[in-house]
């Protein structure tokens, strides 16, 4: 698709109203989804922990994500002395405002009519869409590394070079995982995206490209969003909590929420890009409303498997991290665009290009255990002859002293 149809016939007041309600609407849908994914996954860690969670404020506790936020709201806004003021202040918007960018470019429905007007279910409609979402994804790390430099400690820093590092790490595998995505599908566009795959079940991009760019995608989307087992940013093993440590009040609280927004944002573009977004079979009755349910019921299963990550999984070591997305995750991604791009251009490519790629796995594979063999090796001492005065010393085959001090036993 072009562009958005609701422009073809220009811009007036009423296209201006539609527009305008769009974003109020999504901002203030992404909100309540925010509010409801913190009580759901209370309560879904609560149940697999044989525990009760959240109960008191409201049915089941539906409130309580509320009357938390309202709490927040009225504490104290701290501002440290050594701070930044003005980038101390700027640095949670710098981790909110990605989030909902990102949300803004996904289809969450078909088209309909409103006033005459056709209306995409869509905030926005880019040509460049799914660059849109690496920007903005991006974009969230300036939040995070701000955020520890503006707070004028030590310890927020050193969490904030950790999260970046972390970050960026997972960012090349990431943009991979969406480039043989964009090959596949032949457009920018993240509804042309969603369109390519809507002809076939057989058709959506976690099938036709092998489930390998999609598990690559999971991974590195959960650790882009600090989401257990690879929320080390957060330092919780410490004594500290990491960048957002001098944060209270309101700031933080927009910390939190931007964590939440962004696993319902990732959610959405991971149902975008390799499950046919709202594709799904309807009725004929209320047509409109069934791509929406659909796209709910798709973002649904992956929010409860980032529950579930969370509640079963232990965390990382900040090693173990590293080496997974550098080691692992982007040799992998890299390997597999490259079978995908010759498999575009003819079967008996792709199976050439597959078996070379396998040797050279094998050979990368044997020269990272040689080095971690290196690494791992014990020195062996030369031998040495035992002197019943309390001493030892080593002594070469003439006699002569190979080590120059008597180590006292």
């Amino acid at each position: 698709m072009a562009g958005d149809p609701l422009f073809f016939h220009g811009l007036n007041l009423a296209v201006f109203i539609i527009v305008l309600v769009r974003v109020v609407v999504a901002f203030a849908v992404l909100l309540v989804a925010v509010m409801m994914t913190i009580w759901f996954e209370r309560k879904v860690i609560s149940d697999l922990q044989n525990r009760i969670g959240p109960n008191r404020a409201g049915p089941y506790g539906i409130l309580q994500t509320l009357a938390d936020g309202i709490k927040l709201f009225f504490k104290e806004d701290l501002l440290p002395e050594r701070a930044n003021r003005f980038v101390f202040r700027l640095a949670p918007y710098l981790s909110i405002v990605p989030a909902f960018v990102i949300f803004t470019v996904v289809p969450v429905g078909g088209e309909v009519t409103i006033a005459g007007h056709p209306v995409l279910l869509q905030v926005a409609n880019p040509p460049i869409g799914i660059l849109v979402v690496l920007a903005m994804s991006s974009i969230g790390v300036y939040g995070v590394m701000l955020a520890g430099w503006s707070s004028g400690s030590k310890y927020p820093l050193l969490g904030s070079v950790r999260a970046s590092a972390q970050m960026i790490s997972y960012e090349a595998a990431l943009g991979l995982s969406v480039v043989a995505v964009v090959l596949a599908s032949g457009s920018l566009s993240t509804r042309g995206i969603v369109l390519s795959q809507a002809a076939h079940f057989w058709d959506w991009n976690i099938i036709r490209l092998g489930i390998i760019p999609f598990v690559i995608f999971m991974i590195a989307i959960t650790a882009e969003t600090n989401r257990p087992p690879f929320d080390l940013t957060e330092a919780e093993q410490e004594l500290v909590g990491g960048f957002n440590t001098e944060y209270s009040s309101i700031r933080f609280a927009l910390f939190y929420l931007a964590e939440f927004m962004n696993m319902i944002t990732m959610s959405a573009v991971v149902v975008t890009l390799f499950l046919g977004g709202p594709d799904g079979p309807g009725f004929h009755v209320v047509r409109w409303l069934w791509p929406i349910l659909w796209f709910v019921g798709k973002t649904l299963v992956f929010l409860f498997c980032y529950v579930w990550l969370r509640a079963a999984l232990p965390r990382l070591r900040y090693d173990q991290l590293m080496e997974l997305g550098w080691k692992r995750l982007i040799p992998l991604s890299l390997a597999w665009l490259l079978v995908i791009a010759a498999v575009m251009i003819s079967p008996a490519w792709g199976f050439g290009v597959l078996g070379a790629l396998i040797v050279a796995s094998v050979f990368l594979w044997r020269a990272l255990a040689v080095g971690s063999g290196r690494r791992t090796e014990i020195t062996v001492l030369p031998p040495s002859r035992f002197i019943p005065g309390g001493t030892s010393r080593g002594v070469s085959p003439e006699g002569s002293s190979l080590v120059g001090e008597s180590l006292r036993v």
